[in-house]
């Protein structure tokens, strides 16, 4: 079982930055991929940014590309998503998750194992 615990949502105003956190515990994190969704309301849930705590590799949205960064520290069991020049479209509940396949698989597939409560980040006009 892995527990996955986000933090650092808020609301800021367009073109503002924040950095999401996801705080892992349980198996060994470090055989994961670590991922980031979102969910907009009266949307679908999405892909964001993912890492392979094993190799480091990052895998991004389209939408995101340029503007979100994600981080990991193996030490801590943390997984970090910087949002900068953020847009009113990127409003929406933000989702830690885990899962075993690589990042290219999750990003096709929506599917992880394990998952966050999901912090609401909220971009203002």
């Amino acid at each position: 079982q892995v527990q996955l615990v986000e933090s650092g949502g808020g609301l800021v105003q367009a073109g503002g930055s924040l950095r999401l956190s996801c705080a892992a515990s349980g198996r060994t994190f470090n055989s994961y991929t670590m991922a980031w969704f979102r969910q907009a309301p009266g949307k679908e849930r999405e892909f964001v940014a993912s890492i392979s705590s094993r190799t480091g590799r990052l895998t991004y949205a389209d939408s995101v590309k340029g503007r979100f960064t994600i981080s990991g520290d193996n030490a801590k069991n943390t997984v970090y998503l910087q949002m900068n020049s953020l847009k009113p479209e990127d409003t929406a509940v933000y989702y830690c998750a885990a899962d075993s396949s690589p990042g290219f698989v999750i990003k096709r597939s929506l599917v992880c194992d394990y998952w966050g409560q999901g912090t609401q980040v909220t971009v203002s006009s």
